[in-house]
C-alpha cells in the first residue's frame, strides 16, 4: 500500500503521513545500554502515577511562527497488512529494517497506536493554539505504515523545526514502568544531534514537572541515545522520540487507557517544546 501525500495544517483538520514502527521507536525492545531491560481519529484533540501538569510555558510566544512535526507511532492496519509493514526499507546507516510494525498494547487490548495518535492529536492542537503549524505524519489511526524512513524523512521536507514522535513501551516485566527520551547516536545528519539532545532533556523536566517518573532501565537522565532507530537516522531536523510510558504496567495503563491521561502527557510534550524554544 503507498503512503498517502505529505500535508501541512494550520487549523483544527489534522495534517497527513507517517505512522510508527517498533524498530522506529524501540517500543518493546531493549534499552541501548541494557542486554535484558526491560483513540479515536479525531481530534478531542494499584498506584496511580502521578496527577500533576507541566509547569507554565516559559513564554507564550516561544512556538509563534514555528513548523512543529508530529508523529504517532504505528498504526491501525498494520497488524492486518503484514507483507507490507515487514518489507525491507533503508535504516538510514547503509542497511535495511522492517518499514513498520504493530506496536503494543494494555493488557486490556488498547493498543499503541491509538493512544499515540490521541495524544498527537490533543498535542497538535496544543501546539496550534500557541500559534505554531503542526504536520502529522499519518491523517487518521485506519491506515498502513509509513515506513520508518519516510517517518524521519517527513519533518524536514515540511521544512519543520522538531520533529516529536510519539510512542509507549511495551516491557515484557510488567514491573517495569516510567518514561524515556530517544534521541539519535553518531548522527548521520551531524547538524541535529546537539539540537535533538537539548529538546530531550526539556521534555525529560516537562515530564518530571507532570509527575511522571523516567524509566531507570534506560538510563540515569531520562535520555537514551541509539544508533537502531531508522527515523531518527534519517531526520535532517532535531528530533526526539519520546516513549512516554509503560503499556504492560497495570497503573501507567490505567492512565493511558484514560481521557485525562493522555492529556496530560500531551501537556508535557508541549511543554517541553516550549522550554527548548524560549531558549533559542
Amino acid at each position: 500500500m503507498s503512503s498517502p501525500p505529505l500535508a501541512r495544517t494550520t487549523g483544527p483538520v489534522s495534517a497527513v503521513l507517517l505512522s510508527a514502527g517498533l524498530l522506529l521507536s524501540g517500543c518493546s525492545s531493549q534499552p541501548a545500554s541494557a542486554p535484558t531491560a526491560p483513540a479515536t481519529s479525531t481530534p478531542v484533540a494499584g498506584e496511580t502515577v502521578g496527577s500533576g501538569s507541566p509547569s507554565p510555558p516559559a513564554t507564550a510566544e516561544a512556538l509563534d511562527g514555528l513548523t512543529i512535526a508530529v508523529d504517532p507511532g504505528h498504526n491501525g492496519r498494520n497488524s492486518r497488512n503484514p507483507s507490507e509493514i515487514n518489507r525491507k526499507v533503508p535504516d538510514g546507516r547503509g542497511g535495511t529494517k522492517a518499514c513498520n510494525t504493530t506496536g503494543t498494547a494494555t493488557a486490556g487490548d488498547y493498543p499503541e497506536h491509538a493512544f499515540t495518535f490521541d495524544v498527537a492529536e490533543r498535542a497538535r492542537e496544543l501546539l496550534e493554539g500557541a500559534g505554531a503549524e503542526v504536520v502529522m505524519s499519518r491523517a487518521d489511526d485506519d491506515g498502513v505504515g509509513p515506513c520508518v524512513d519516510e517517518r524521519g524523512q517527513f519533518a524536514g521536507e515540511a521544512g519543520a523545526d522538531a520533529l516529536v514522535s510519539i510512542h509507549a513501551n511495551g516491557t515484557a516485566d510488567t514491573s517495569a514502568r516510567g518514561f524515556h527520551v530517544i534521541v539519535v547516536d553518531d548522527a548521520v545528519h551531524a547538524d541535529v544531534e546537539e539540537p535533538s539532545r537539548a529538546i530531550a532533556e526539556q521534555m525529560v523536566k516537562a515530564f518530571e514537572d507532570a509527575e511522571f517518573d523516567p524509566n531507570p532501565a534506560y538510563g540515569r537522565d531520562g535520555v537514551v541515545a541509539r544508533t537502531d532507530i531508522a527515523g531518527l537516522n534519517h531526520a535532517e531536523v532535531p528530533a526526539v522520540m519520546i516513549e512516554c510510558g509503560e503499556m504492560r504496567n497495570r497503573d501507567e495503563a490505567a492512565l493511558m487507557e484514560s481521557e485525562e491521561g493522555r492529556q496530560r502527557y500531551a501537556e508535557a510534550i508541549v511543554a517541553g517544546l516550549e522550554a527548548h524554544f524560549a531558549e533559542q
